[in-house]
């Protein structure tokens, strides 16, 4: 636990695309967060962000590790290696947070969880768009059974990534370090799967490769949850010129919800047999956006430092993050074998 009066010493290691949003996170949260140091194994990208944010830079995470006296890490790097990262931070006593999937292969996922359990340290899993003003909205009325029993519930992303966004780095595209279309672009639409509707019996999944690249870019699943509700999800990353959808549609015995836009940001129909008096924040809760990653980060570390304080309970720890790990690895056992694939894996 950190003591209240202390700042939380943080790293962030990994200083690609999403790091920007762990950054500007921590600045925003400057009365919790302290930045004291960074990582990346480009000496160039490191440099660059050495003099942006006026801390010193290290090329090896085992340097970091030895040299900082850390409270919290905030790994940004490519997925294949997050295990291998939280393992380590783990065995130094420190803190760990981990960008999305939190792993590629599900033993990664179960030994990461392992390490920080046995260490005593937490494991915090981004899952930002939980945060989302329409999914909190979606959310709320799941937890007041407002859809009675819900019937059917469908997702859709249909988004856009060209060849040279593949072709910016060795490991992108890739089985072992990135994974597919549902692991890396539509893992957090995955993760809906279970924290709106519930536990998950059976998934049948088929994909597909239209880029020059390992793993899947285009892909359906059948999904029956053991609540009795049968649904799908269509992912693409091959939509023509841009990013045009993500979304979800509920539909229930009491009510009929839809959430669209591009990254689920318009609620474009919300109907129930009962009136709530939150109905009213609809349009309030509706915002412009040309980014998939939403605007969730900040109160997702607000979370994560509120725990280490001893504040509030994770929202997002290892064992919440599992869940859509092990969805993940379904539709990949499901989509490889041509099989329904049942659900707990590990029984």
């Amino acid at each position: 636990m950190v003591e209240h009066d202390k700042k939380i010493r943080i790293a962030v290691v990994g200083c690609g695309r999403i790091s920007k949003n762990h950054f500007g996170s921590i600045e925003q949260l400057s009365d919790e967060y302290e930045l004291v140091a960074v990582c990346d194994n480009n000496p160039e990208v490191l440099e660059k962000h050495k003099r942006e944010y006026q801390v010193p830079g290290y090329l090896s995470f085992d340097a970091l590790l030895e040299e900082q006296d850390l409270d919290l890490v905030t790994l940004c790097t490519p997925s294949g290696i997050h295990a291998e990262h939280t393992i380590k931070a783990a065995a130094h006593g420190v803190n760990v947070v981990t960008e999305k999937p939190m792993a590629t292969k599900w033993s990664d996922g179960l030994a990461m969880t392992k390490a920080c359990e046995d260490a005593g340290v937490k494991l915090f899993v981004v899952k930002q768009n939980r945060r989302n003003s329409t999914l909190q909205l979606l959310k709320r009325a799941i937890d007041e059974k407002r859809f009675g029993r819900i019937y059917m519930a469908h997702l859709n992303v249909f988004w856009t990534r060209p060849q040279d966004y593949y072709d910016r780095a060795e490991w992108s595209g890739t089985w072992h370090m990135d994974g597919g279309a549902f692991m890396n672009q539509a893992t957090h639409y995955v993760d809906l799967l279970h924290w709106l509707i519930g536990p998950v019996e059976d998934i049948h999944a088929m994909l597909s490769t239209h880029r020059d690249i390992e793993v899947e870019d285009t892909g359906v699943v059948n999904i029956k949850w053991r609540n009795g509700a049968l649904g799908s999800m269509a992912v693409t990353m091959c939509t023509y010129p841009k990013n045009y959808e993500g979304s979800i549609t509920i539909l229930g015995e009491k009510g009929t919800v839809r959430i669209g836009g591009v990254a689920i940001n318009d609620i474009q129909e919300w109907k129930f047999d009962d009136h709530k008096e939150y109905d009213e924040e609809i349009t309030n809760a509706n915002y412009e956006t040309t980014s998939v990653y939403g605007f969730g980060h900040p109160p997702y570390f607000q979370n994560v430092a509120d725990v280490l304080r001893g504040r509030a309970l994770p929202e997002t720890d290892g064992r919440e993050g599992l869940k859509s790990l092990e969805l993940l690895t379904a539709i990949y056992r499901s989509g490889r074998d041509k099989s329904t694939i049942g659900l707990p894996l590990d029984l």
